[in-house]
């Protein structure tokens, strides 16, 4: 039995209860991966804002269509976003709302604190 400084038991199983599983912890960090880089949560940002297909996107951020697309396809992969096909046109959104918050609490927690 591991001889806790700071813990009891209570405190204790009240960690074990609420740790994910390894297979729980493996999909969070495969999930928080697309928000690692930077092309990525440009994307992100401007599908947070309004539907776009990937000419917009590459218009509206200066990236090539090849490389949005690629980004785009890794993107749904994850469930991130999503694609609905319009005549001609893909349009792009965000997979659901929670994306957003996510990227809006990052905004608002990050904004004040300097690396």
């Amino acid at each position: 039995m591991p001889n806790y400084i700071l813990l009891n038991k209570i405190e204790e199983s009240a960690i074990y209860d609420y740790m994910p599983t390894n297979k729980r912890l493996n999909e969070m960090a495969s999930f928080f991966q697309n928000f690692s880089d930077p092309t990525r949560l440009k994307i992100i940002s401007a599908l947070s804002i309004n539907e776009l297909c990937v000419n917009d996107l590459s218009n509206i951020l200066n990236i090539n269509q090849t490389t949005i697309s690629h980004q785009l396809k890794y993107l749904r992969s994850q469930n991130i976003v999503k694609a609905e096909q319009d005549g001609k046109i893909r349009k792009y959104t965000l997979q659901n709302k929670f994306i957003n918050e996510i990227m809006d609490y990052a905004v608002e927690s990050l904004k004040d604190i300097k690396f």
